[in-house]
């Protein structure tokens, strides 16, 4: 499992397999978020086998798979308050780990100066400078 951290209770990974679950929770995770549509992996890692995995591990779990063109207000809100309303860090997943750090991005947009988003997710292991201009806009709409 390569579980890289965003923040200090945000963490991501690329695709888990179900038998990462108690490593996940003997790391002190408390909610998987699962940001991969299923569409994109066999049966044995889609979402229902890694919640029941989850779940057996006392973790909770939260749908919400997403692609580039869903990266939507609704989801970035969705996302956030998913992570917000954790009791403890938060690991979300998709197949590199990177959906799941654009998304963390665009819901600190506006809230964190956009080169300490790009740190972030830079010491996670994701260079997403493509991001400044996107990020940059997010929090000129936040001002206003």
């Amino acid at each position: 499992m390569d579980m890289r951290q965003i923040s200090p209770t945000y963490f991501v990974a690329p695709q888990l397999d179900p038998a990462d679950m108690v490593d996940v929770a003997a790391a002190g995770i408390t909610t998987v978020i699962c940001n991969r549509p299923d569409g994109e992996v066999p049966p044995a890692f889609q979402a229902d086998a890694v919640e029941a995995a989850a779940k057996a591990a006392g973790l909770a779990f939260v749908r919400l798979p997403l692609t580039h063109q869903t990266m939507t207000a609704p989801n970035i809100a969705q996302q956030m308050a998913a992570a917000a309303d954790a009791a403890g860090p938060v690991l979300a997943y998709c197949a590199s780990g990177t959906r799941s750090t654009v998304i963390w991005c665009l819901g600190q947009a506006g809230k964190m100066p956009t080169p300490e988003i790009l740190a972030a997710a830079r010491a996670g292991g994701y260079d997403l400078d493509g991001l400044t201009p996107t990020l940059n806009a997010i929090a000129q709409t936040k001002k206003d």
